[in-house]
């Protein structure tokens, strides 16, 4: 089985020590190709870097844009430093990027502002975005909905919402991504009641690595970090809850992520 990990925060300081060992348990682990996360301009230079420094062949790629946590970095200057980043090869998509209404560590004004204004580079530029989403479905959907018909696709990163909000998503034909937080079973009972409903070539797989340890991961490791060799386990829960097996689902998300990020065949 090959896996494609959508989203790790390879440049996470925790990482610094071992990324090359960490890559080669991905790897061993089936987790053939992955996407690293940028999320501010900073952040996405040196995502960049590392798929150059760390790739041999093209097993990694990364995303180029600004989290919501950090739209109060957002200033005139910053789509043209964006621009740059996404004509890259090795970035596939624009994001980390959307609307954060449970921390608010940006205003929501600049918040919303700094997703138009990426969102409108990837029209201009015909990327696919990868979308944060927390407390603010209502309002971000109103948003893309203004966008979505020049957009070549979006996806849902982390999705943890409830039904409607699910629905909402994919009557839009958006993706979804899935993480560890479907093994948890203090708060994402409810996934996996959903994950069933969402269509095949709409779904992916992500880590969200160094975040979302999978609670059923045996033996647990003992630093308590996420990591893309455990992606495994967060296929084994969603096969599990939509009735097929590990190798159907392998293959279609991986098919699905291939197609979203533009990746080549392994």
């Amino acid at each position: 089985m090959q896996l494609i990990d959508i989203g790790v925060n390879l440049t996470h300081p925790s990482f610094a020590p071992e990324r090359e060992a960490l890559l080669a348990r991905a790897f061993d682990a089936g987790v053939t190709q992955l996407v690293l996360t940028g999320t501010s301009l900073e952040d996405s230079e040196q995502a960049l870097e590392l798929c150059r420094q760390l790739d041999q062949g093209q097993r990694l790629y990364c995303t180029a844009g600004l989290h919501p946590h950090e739209a109060s970095q957002w200033k005139s200057d910053s789509a043209r430093a964006l621009r740059g980043l996404l004509k890259e090869e090795r970035v596939r998509a624009v994001g980390e990027c959307g609307l954060d209404f449970n921390r608010d560590f940006s205003p929501r004004p600049l918040q919303e502002k700094a997703f138009e204004e990426q969102l409108a580079l990837a029209v201009e530029l015909q990327r696919p975005v990868f979308i944060h989403e927390r407390d603010a479905a209502e309002r971000l959907l109103a948003i893309v909905k203004d966008f979505r018909d020049r957009l070549p696709a979006a996806v849902v990163h982390c999705f943890t919402g409830e039904r409607r909000t699910l629905y909402n998503y994919l009557d839009l034909d958006l993706h979804i991504g899935i993480t560890g937080w479907i093994c948890d079973e203090r708060r994402g009972t409810h996934l996996q009641e959903l994950v069933k409903e969402i269509p095949e070539g709409r779904l992916m797989l992500e880590s969200d690595a160094p975040y979302l340890l999978p609670r059923t991961l045996r033996p647990k490791p003992k630093h308590g970090r996420n990591e893309p060799a455990y992606l495994p386990e967060v296929l084994a829960c969603v096969a599990l809850h939509r009735g097929e097996s590990e190798e159907c689902v392998a293959a279609h998300t991986t098919d699905c992520a291939r197609h979203f990020f533009g990746l080549p065949e392994m």
